[in-house]
Order: structure tokens, then sequence, then C-alpha cells
């Protein structure tokens, strides 16, 4: 996106979980469109982080403010209702608005740091249950939680926007039990919020990023084939493109693929790249 292009200017914004990948690519790019961005996130300090990845939301800001964008993290646990009231009644307080939603902050990774090697289970009833706990409470519960504080806002200027980060294993029953049927939740929600809310002018959909270039992934890159791969920002430049259509209403309660949003709104990836978009099966 072209950094003097900014359709987001005044508009404000709040994305959950971006200390670091997607959440965080979002945030960068939503900051380069104008937009006055809110991040939450638990990791406040480079390095202190639950699991051995880098990032925190001060890094994430700072890159944001460093390039004349306006960010303002506040540490947050999405698992603590409190902790989630008071980041929305900062942003009343300051502006008494918000435009838009990114329900990006996921509990399910906890696979890479509690000790289970998810890729050695033979099957669900070998995984720990609290799998399921982690992705339905810090997954599916927050997003909700966050939307319910959100509408309230929203509603005082009948217009918003709220995306809900998903994938593909929704629509797949291989892909992990826990996984598929939190994704299949999170898109069921999407539809029904996307219902109580058309009156109101309140847009919900669904995005579904392709194999995305995170740090958990990066780790791994020689044995990825990431050759059709996208960046975190390329994600954020769909949310961008989203935020800025006067007819986004014709796209509430449906799924979106990133890649298929930028062949119709035109913008490439950060490299130039036009990345293929996947449908289920490719996953």
């Amino acid at each position: 996106m072209n950094k003097l292009a900014q359709p987001l200017k005044g508009k404000i914004v709040l994305v959950t979980g971006a200390s670091r990948g997607v959440g965080k690519g979002i945030a960068l790019s939503l900051g380069l469109a104008g937009a006055i961005v809110y991040i939450t996130g638990r990791t406040v300090e480079e390095g202190k982080a639950d699991s051995e990845l880098s990032g925190s939301i001060t890094r994430t800001a700072n890159e944001i403010n460093s390039f004349g964008g306006k960010c303002i993290a506040i540490q947050c646990d999405h698992c603590v209702d409190q902790e989630v009231a008071a980041v929305f009644q900062r942003i009343q307080e300051k502006h008494s608005q918000l435009d838009l939603l990114v329900n990006n902050v996921w509990g399910g990774y906890e696979h890479f740091t509690n000790g289970t090697e998810f890729w050695k289970e033979s099957g669900f009833w070998t995984a720990p249950i609290s799998r399921w706990d982690s992705m339905f409470h810090a997954g599916v519960r927050a997003h909700y939680v966050s939307s319910v504080y959100a509408v309230r806002l929203m509603l005082t200027q009948n217009n918003g926007l709220i995306v809900n980060l998903s994938f593909f294993s929704s629509q797949r029953n291989d892909k992990g039990v826990a996984y598929g049927v939190s994704k299949s939740a999170t898109d069921r929600m999407t539809a029904c919020m996307a219902e109580e809310l058309r009156s109101h002018d309140i847009a919900v959909v669904s995005l579904y990023p392709g194999i995305v270039r995170t740090e958990a992934v990066m780790k791994g890159a020689e044995h990825l084939d990431l050759s059709n791969s996208e960046s975190p920002e390329f994600i954020g430049r769909a949310v961008a493109a989203l935020a800025s259509d006067s007819s986004i209403m014709q796209k509430s309660g449906k799924i979106l693929v990133a890649a298929k949003l930028a062949l119709e709104y035109g913008f490439t990836d950060i490299d130039g790249k036009q990345p293929i978009p996947l449908k289920a099966e490719d996953i």
C-alpha cells in the first residue's frame, strides 16, 4: 500500500493479539493506511513471551510510530474479561468510537509450548484436553467477548466492521478435532453476528489467510514450500481494503479469502507478488 494513500485516516481500529505474526502484520498495514491503531497482547517486552518467538506489543507499536503512524499498545490477556473491558473503556473515553475490530488473538498454539509434540499425536484422544480449552477460551470466546464490547461502541455510530480471523481447517475433517471445530465455530459465529447486526450497518466477516510467513512458520522454513506464501502485512492489506469498502455490508456474514480479495481490490503482497488463492483442499 502506498504510504501516501491513507483511506483509513482518522479511523479508530483495534487489533487483538498483535505482538507478532498475522496480528502484527495487520496492525502495520492499518497504520500505513492512516488508522489510529490500538493493539493488545500479553507480551510487553521483547524476550519475555511464553514461547521462544520474538515480538512484543511495544515493538509493534514502535514500528508503526516510527513511520509516522499512530499505535497505542495495551497489555491484555483476552482470557480475563476485566482486562478486555478495560481496553474498550479506554478507547471509548479517548475517542467515543470504534470503526474496526480485528479478532486475531488465538489460544491454539500451546501445542508448541506445553511439551506435547503434536505431530506425534495419533488422534484427538492422545492430545491434551487443554488444547480444546485454549482454542475455545482464548480463541472463539475471546473473539465473542471483544465483539460484545466493540458492538456497544459501534451501535452509537450505526456502522462498523468486525473481522474474525479463521482458516480453511473449518472445512476439513483431517486437521485436528479441536482446531477444525473451533474454526467452524468462528465461522458460524460470524454468520450469526452478521444477521443480528445487519440492520445496524455493522458488518462481520471471517477472513482466511493462506500460508503466512509468521515467526513460527519461518522457524521451520527449510521444511516448508513457501513459494505461494503470504506476508503478515498482506493479510493487513486485505483488512484495510475491507475497511475502506463503502459496500462492505454486501460481504457481511461471508467467509473471505485474503488472496481472492487481493485480486478483487487490486493489491499485491509487500514483495510485489500476487499469491494464488487457496481452497480447502489445498491445505
